[in-house]
């Protein structure tokens, strides 16, 4: 193991520099996700076509993010992240270019792959931070991602409610985010593999990082369920308004991106394993809410705990999969393809239960899925630390100072 050539001010520089690129890539799927009924007429595709679409994200993430931590051996870390990030930004641009279905299938595939493999790259370099620093900082990178995001979207409202045509919209926020995440990438940590040894280019997760990503599985699919459900529950089992539905996914993000702000903190100073308890157990108590809830208050507030409790573990899991062996992008990149497939599954098999039984019984697996956090949060504790607060970096990389 290679000590670091950074001092800690060139580290805690470089967190500022991937928090920034952590909000550059959220500010990516902000822009695409409001314009996505522009993109369907355009498309002219149905609603049925365009949830078939919308599936080839996932995929092509899940099929290209193995190849990052190879990507980011072969170039080097800042090489890499700033390669892969602009490809992200400028894939933006693809789905609004699309005429057809065929068309936008390809795009979503190509826009899913980059996306796949800047979030490998920067999150193995925020593991790296974070190692060197000796104290959390994960959570607080994701809670950027909720802020870049909250932006893009924001802008992208702006753009719909102007009536901007989706294809100029994206060309100019591609062309923006693209310049500011190349700026932000100046900064990041330039690390070199330790040994001549090249990984494959293609490379299967590790066993550790099976176990890490059902943990992270389990949040992904309370948060894809929730995201995507919440507000269908409100208005269908409790027969509330469509106003009261909506408000009740805006809680749950709230607390998700809130919580996510705040985590760092508490990781801190409590570990990985126990905050993931605590945060397992809110999760719990919101999923029963729910499922027993025959008010709206109720069930809003079990949203909101659900939120809360699931917010900081997929940081976490990151966090731990760069600590659990000597290649942290692969093992991340295993961890990060587990919750993509997590994502991906979650909305659809929502539904196809619901329309088996009931969205209830829907939500009470949700919610055995939110205690088995607490159950498996011990594998969490990789490398003999909890987290990053007990120790030294664990990288098997060197950091090179050129800029």
């Amino acid at each position: 193991m290679s000590e670091p050539l950074y001092d800690k001010r060139d580290v805690s520089r470089a967190r500022y520099a991937v928090a920034a690129v952590f909000a550059v890539h959220g500010a990516v799927t902000g822009s695409f996700a409001t314009r996505v009924p522009w993109i369907q007429d355009h498309a002219s595709v149905t609603a049925g076509q365009l949830g078939v679409a919308l599936a080839f994200p996932a995929l092509g993430a899940a099929v290209a993010m193995p190849v990052a931590g190879w990507v980011s051996h072969r170039f080097g870390a800042r090489t890499a992240l700033r390669g892969l990030l602009a490809l992200w930004t400028l894939a933006l641009v693809l789905p609004s270019l699309a005429p057809n279905l065929l068309a936008l299938c390809a795009a979503l595939f190509v826009y899913g792959a980059t996306a796949g493999m800047a979030d490998v790259a920067m999150n193995a370099l925020g593991v790296e931070v974070e190692n060197r620093l000796g104290k959390s900082i994960m959570s607080g990178l994701h809670g950027m991602w909720s802020a870049g995001a909250l932006i893009g979207s924001a802008a992208g409202t702006l753009a719909a409610h102007l009536g901007s045509d989706a294809r100029v919209h994206h060309l100019l926020a591609a062309a923006v985010l693209t310049a500011a995440g190349l700026a932000a990438c100046q900064g990041v940590l330039d690390l070199r593999p330790a040994d001549d040894e090249e990984p494959p280019r293609f490379a299967l997760p590790p066993k550790s990082a099976l176990l890490i990503g059902a943990v992270g599985f389990c949040a992904v699919f309370a948060e894809g369920a929730s995201l995507d459900w919440s507000a269908v529950y409100l208005r269908d089992v409790l027969d509330t308004s469509a106003g009261l539905a909506a408000a009740c996914t805006t809680g749950f993000t709230l607390t998700m991106a809130i919580a996510r702000i705040a985590g760092d903190a508490v990781v801190n100073r409590f570990g990985a394993v126990r905050t993931v308890r605590v945060s397992g157990a809110l999760a719990t108590l919101g999923g029963l809410l729910i499922v027993v809830a025959s008010h709206p208050a109720v069930a809003m507030a079990g949203f909101a705990l659900l939120g809360l409790g699931i917010a900081v573990v997929v940081p976490l899991a990151f966090a731990a999969a760069g600590r659990s062996g000597p290649n942290p992008s692969q093992a991340i990149a295993g961890v990060a393809t587990i919750t993509y497939t997590s994502g991906l599954i979650a909305p659809s098999a929502i539904g196809s239960l619901a329309e088996a039984t009931s969205l209830v019984v829907s939500f009470g697996l949700v919610t055995v899925l939110a205690f088995g956090l607490i159950v498996f949060a011990g594998v969490l504790r990789t490398g003999g630390r909890e987290s990053a607060r007990a120790g030294a970096p664990t990288s098997t990389t060197t950091a090179d100072p050129r800029p």
